[in-house]
């Protein structure tokens, strides 16, 4: 099976495309509007650009009237955003919080979960979250989609300070992922949970990536 999405129709009862990009980290980004209504939403489409110094993106395809999501006008006007691990112990707050909302409404008041504040902005964070990133905001490109929904606000972000819950560090200095048990999109309605892991070093690859320290603190 072969087909050309931009001029043919999937031969398939279900599209493929994001069946195939897996599995996905979850942004669970929380915000703040410029009226002080408290913000979170998962968005599937969330991503590293690089280590040094840190950055991250997520996209966020628009509404199908055209509106932009909370979550990426937040971004813009407060300037500063936070990413919330998501985890299996997590992951009924992190449905509830896809749910579609009224801007003046917040998702934070439907969730079982522990409000704290980012240090650089009053941004709110889950607390029972193991891992966040406060992320201060450094662009938006729009990618003009063959519809509304299919339009898309993709956010640049440099992540400025990095918290860790010190029960997921191991006594090696790694970070606990079995422990953790991040959870990740898959297609459709299906997600994943990360639960094994296993390792391979790069053949003639330098000291440190033999080592498996290329993301050392010192080098970033």
């Amino acid at each position: 099976m072969k087909y050309s999405p931009h001029s043919e129709p999937c031969p398939l009862p279900f599209s493929p495309f994001k069946s195939c990009t897996v599995p996905r980290p979850i942004g669970w980004i929380s915000s703040v509007s410029r009226d002080g209504i408290e913000n979170i939403a998962p968005y599937s489409q969330w991503q590293n650009l690089t280590f040094d110094p840190p950055m991250v993106m997520f996209s966020a395809n628009r509404y199908p009237d055209g509106r932009r999501k909370d979550t990426v006008v937040n971004a813009e006007e407060i300037g500063w955003f936070v990413w919330n691990m998501a985890t299996y112990a997590l992951r009924e707050a992190v449905n509830i919080s896809a749910m579609a909302l009224p801007p003046q409404e917040s998702e934070w008041d439907r969730l079982d979960v522990t409000r704290d504040y980012a240090d650089n902005a009053r941004i709110p964070m889950v607390r029972e979250s193991p891992c966040k990133f406060e992320c201060r905001h450094i662009g938006t490109h729009v990618l003009k989609g063959r519809s509304t929904v299919g339009t898309v606000d993709v956010v640049f972000a440099q992540v400025e300070k990095i918290h860790i819950d010190d029960c997921v560090i191991r006594a090696d200095g790694r970070l606990d992922i079995q422990a953790i048990q991040p959870i990740a999109r898959m297609g459709y309605f299906d997600y994943t949970v990360v639960r094994e892991t296993f390792e391979m070093r790069v053949p003639g690859s330098d000291a440190d990536a033999r080592a498996g320290l290329e993301g050392r603190a010192e080098a970033v």
